[in-house]
């Protein structure tokens, strides 16, 4: 039995938050690079390669990449051969995340009551907090800084299971249609298929995590990503939504197998932004 303290996974934390706002991964970064080549507006040019400069400053002077700097959601792989010392492992990330955004100076961007009062708690907690236990005696910290815009943007859908493959690729097609310029693409579209109505949610937001460009290694869900893809490039909503071919980075799939009379489908939508990042311990 390995242990750990929460002291660690708090700094563990509070540095990610600030990393993840700080610096936009490289994979992202040679996307954008990617899109400023291909892309046939001048306009959508202009802002890919704004959108790189504006990376580019961040991480220089360790500025947020956004004004909205997001909502913590943190995903925790456990082993189940480690043993978490030293106080709550839920209070630990949530210290981090409050540590993070307060040092760092980031927004805090989190309300209580959010039906009525909307009173900002001031420290961009409590985070959403996804926990997995694998086998090992590690744990994984995952950090996606989740932006309102493109969140707002979520979609879900039970399809009848006889619309099939094409009903999935009509969906999320509508789904980046209706969001527009308003999840501020150029997009990481997060398509989850299968499970349950609660399943598929957290299914389409891990999708993010994946590697920019990297296909899904089952040959079947690859090919669908890069029709939805192709499909998406096709709207013409373009970056920021003024128009071209690159209204995507990507698109990430995943799939659990679902009940025989349905077929959940959910969307959701990373902006530009792409900020996650994770640490080992």
């Amino acid at each position: 039995m390995r242990e750990i303290k929460t002291s660690v996974i708090t700094e563990a934390v509070a540095r990610l938050c600030q990393e993840v706002n700080f610096e936009l991964g490289e994979d992202v970064v040679t996307a954008l690079k990617k899109a400023e080549q291909v892309e046939e507006s001048s306009l959508g040019k202009e802002v890919l390669k704004q959108l790189l400069e504006n990376a580019r400053i961040a991480k220089k002077e360790s500025l947020p990449l956004c004004q909205d700097c997001g909502m913590a959601v943190v995903f925790l792989e456990i082993g189940q051969d480690v043993h978490i010392v030293g106080g709550n492992l839920y209070k630990a990330v949530e210290e981090g995340v409050r540590r993070g955004y307060t040092d760092g100076y980031l927004r805090k961007s989190m309300v209580n009551q959010p039906f009525s009062a909307r009173v900002n708690t001031k420290d961009n907690t409590p985070p959403v907090i996804h926990t997995e236990i694998l086998p090992g005696d590690r744990l994984k910290i995952t950090l996606l800084a989740k932006g309102g815009g493109a969140e707002n943007m979520s979609r879900l859908v039970m399809l009848k299971p006889g619309e099939g493959r094409q009903g999935v690729i009509d969906f999320v097609a509508m789904a980046v249609e209706e969001a527009g310029g308003k999840a501020c693409p150029p997009l990481i579209i997060g398509v989850g298929i299968g499970g349950t109505v609660d399943t598929v949610m957290l299914l389409a937001k891990k999708a993010l995590l994946r590697k920019v460009g990297d296909p899904n290694p089952e040959p079947e869900i690859a090919e669908l990503e890069k029709e939805i893809f192709n499909r998406v490039n096709n709207l013409g909503i373009g970056p920021l939504g003024f128009g071209g071919r690159v209204t995507a980075l990507a698109v990430h799939a995943k799939v659990l197998p679902s009940h025989i009379a349905s077929l959940p489908v959910a969307v959701n939508l990373q902006c530009h932004s792409a900020r996650h990042k994770e640490i080992l311990i």
